[in-house]
């Protein structure tokens, strides 16, 4: 019986592909194990460590509601629908994956602090230059389209016929999607809504422009690694970034694990 012959091309892309796995891997060792054990656990008892997972929780999950409320019907319409400048609209939708964060914070801060709208929406008592609800908005607005393509990736993948089926039945538009499509999705939604809320904790670019970065006020946990780093603080900051690789690597075996044929 012959040996296989092994194809110099198959060594030399396999060879590729887990070197830079290795590489990936040496950057994260080195820094989850740059502090001691006693400095790791003293800085992660810190007021202001708390603080900014607290912060960091609350607006990721409020911008990934926000991410699931648009996201989703608009991701559907994509999929499902054909209008005049569809393609036009989906080129837009996807610009915040395209735009550099700080150009999208810069963006987000002229609106809301130099436009009628944002004035309006001061004087109503909605403050988002330089307060927590900045943050909010900028997470929602670089990281929907991560829900819109991870949906619409979904949903194509599902065959209108069970839609058309369900209306024979007796159910309209609005109830076949909900009974039939939605359950249907429910892996792809789960996926999105993980890398959504991954992404948006990991907000920092739109965030320091639109929220400002003020300790114990706008501290999120990217914040808080910037912060520290800035001053010195080398493991307050390592804190920072290791529970950032943590939050990461659950979220990104949650979407692996249940994201089905939903890819960004």
């Amino acid at each position: 019986m012959k040996s296989r012959v092994k194809s110099p091309l198959r060594v030399a892309t396999i060879a590729i592909g887990v070197g830079l796995a290795l590489f990936i891997v040496l950057l994260l060792l080195l820094i989850m194990s740059h502090p001691t054990l006693e400095g790791m656990l003293n800085s992660l008892q810190s007021p202001e460590i708390h603080f900014a997972i607290y912060l960091s929780l609350l607006t990721s999950f409020i911008s990934t509601g926000l991410c699931i409320l648009i996201g989703v019907p608009s991701a559907y319409a994509l999929a499902r629908y054909d209008f005049p400048g569809k393609h036009v609209v989906n080129t837009i939708l996807d610009m915040p994956l395209a735009l550099p964060p700080l150009v999208a914070g810069v963006g987000l801060l002229l609106f809301f602090g130099t436009t009628p709208v944002g004035e309006a929406l001061a004087m109503a008592g909605l403050v988002f230059v330089f307060t927590p609800l900045g943050i909010i908005v900028a997470q929602f607005f670089v990281n929907v389209p991560f829900m819109l393509r991870i949906m619409r990736s979904t949903f194509e993948g599902i065959s209108p016929r069970y839609e058309y089926v369900a209306k024979t039945l007796g159910c309209n538009d609005t109830q076949a999607l909900w009974r039939v499509t939605l359950p249907m999705a429910a892996n792809g939604f789960l996926a999105g809504s993980v890398i959504t809320w991954a992404k948006g904790i990991g907000e920092f670019g739109a965030a320091l422009m639109l929220a400002g970065a003020t300790r114990m006020s706008t501290e999120t946990l990217p914040i808080s690694l910037f912060l520290n780093m800035s001053c010195g603080k080398l493991d307050l900051a390592i804190s920072a970034a290791t529970i950032l690789i943590f939050m990461s690597l659950l979220s990104l075996y949650i979407f692996e694990r249940y994201g089905g044929f939903a890819r960004l």
